[in-house]
């Protein structure tokens, strides 16, 4: 099975590398990585370069000019650049377990979407890993029991290990809580609805609008709790300025039958062409 796992980024350099680092050490190594870079200078594309010098893998670094925060238009970007047939999307900010993409790999299953979830560090916990830095993908359960015990993350079941089974398809309707910092999803059902819609801008609600769409065209809800977690760097909050009107354009998307983005996907392909 092609795979690509695509990693969105904007301006955070040492995070991103903090990233990459946990890509290095994956027990899988059978994958494309995309960087999804929605405007970043120069210094991050030098933590690419470097990272592209001593990778074993393929490494394709996807920019767009900075015109604000533009998750969804990046994304579409990075998934034109690849032609996997199985896309695992995260974030430069969420450093994968040592399993992450095997564990995706792993529960993908025809017809379904994957949705897990993530273990959130503290303010001054992540100023240390990135200090240090700390390999903190690395770490055996003893080292994160001390770490929650220390309050430096927020909860430590996430990074409980369960095999597939049928618990995993309890929710197959579920769209809330569906993050694109860890889905994983086939890039022909991602194509049937036409990517991300870029009319969401600004931060909010773009990948509650991509899961409904998905779950429109039958593809359903399988859970990879309890599999492939991530580790989550502490940052302010982004500017919530176009949250509202985000809310209210999926607000309208729920009252539709709609399943293709409105500004999606196909532009992006039709370039590479």
């Amino acid at each position: 099975m092609n795979t690509a796992v695509i990693v969105t980024t904007y301006n955070r350099p040492d995070a991103l590398s903090a990233v990459l680092a946990g890509f290095e050490a994956q027990t899988d190594q059978d994958f494309e990585l995309v960087v999804a870079d929605d405007g970043s200078t120069s210094e991050t594309a030098a933590v690419i370069q470097e990272y592209q010098r001593r990778s074993t893998y393929s490494v394709r670094h996807v920019w767009q000019e900075d015109r604000g925060f533009r998750a969804a238009a990046i994304r579409n970007r990075a998934v034109a650049a690849t032609t996997a047939d199985y896309l695992i999307f995260t974030d430069g900010d969420c450093i994968p377990s040592r399993q992450f993409v095997r564990a995706h790999k792993r529960l993908a299953e025809p017809d379904y979407f994957l949705g897990a979830n993530r273990v959130l560090l503290s303010a001054g916990y992540t100023q240390r890993v990135l200090r240090e830095p700390l390999p903190v993908h690395q770490w055996s359960w003893v080292r994160w029991v001390q770490a929650w015990a220390g309050r430096d993350i927020n909860r430590l079941l996430p990074l409980l290990s369960l095999p597939d089974g049928a618990f995993r398809k309890w929710a197959p309707r579920r769209w809330e809580g569906m993050k694109t910092c860890n889905l994983s999803v086939w890039r022909k059902d991602l194509l049937r609805v036409n990517g991300l819609d870029e009319s969401y801008e600004g931060w909010g609600l773009e990948d509650s609008d991509l899961v409904i769409r998905l779950l429109r065209i039958g593809v359903k809800h399988k859970s990879a709790r309890y599999a492939a977690p991530v580790f989550h760097l502490w940052h302010q909050e982004q500017a919530r300025s176009r949250l509202e009107e985000n809310r209210a354009r999926l607000d309208q998307v729920l009252r539709t039958q709609a399943t293709e983005a409105v500004v999606g996907l196909s532009r992006y392909l039709m370039e590479v062409k």
